[in-house]
């Protein structure tokens, strides 16, 4: 793991990652930057991970309807505000780990 005083914002969120499943709010809280921009840093951490060369994958478990289970929204590196189903706004935001 990266020394904590020196890793970049994208080195302790993959390093948070690699620890547990965490959400975006999660994340913004242990790295101090806002939600909007982790979502931004979390692309450039998948796309990292996959050409590491390491045995490591980046996973997202999508964002889901908790009104009606609907999971299968476009885009799963995202936080919709509403489902397209049934027009619900209660979703559990995408989480996402390195194992």
């Amino acid at each position: 793991m990266s020394d904590a005083d020196d890793a970049t914002t994208r080195q302790r969120i993959a390093d948070a990652l690699r620890t547990a499943p965490h959400d975006a709010a999660d994340l913004s809280t242990a790295v101090g930057v806002r939600v909007s921009a982790v979502y931004t840093h979390l692309e450039h951490v998948a796309r990292s991970v996959r050409t590491d060369g390491a045995d490591e994958r980046f996973l997202v478990a999508p964002p889901e309807c908790r009104a009606c289970g609907f999971d299968g929204f476009d885009d799963p590196l995202n936080d919709p505000s509403r489902c397209p189903e049934c027009r619900s706004e209660r979703i559990a935001p995408p989480t996402f780990v390195i194992e």
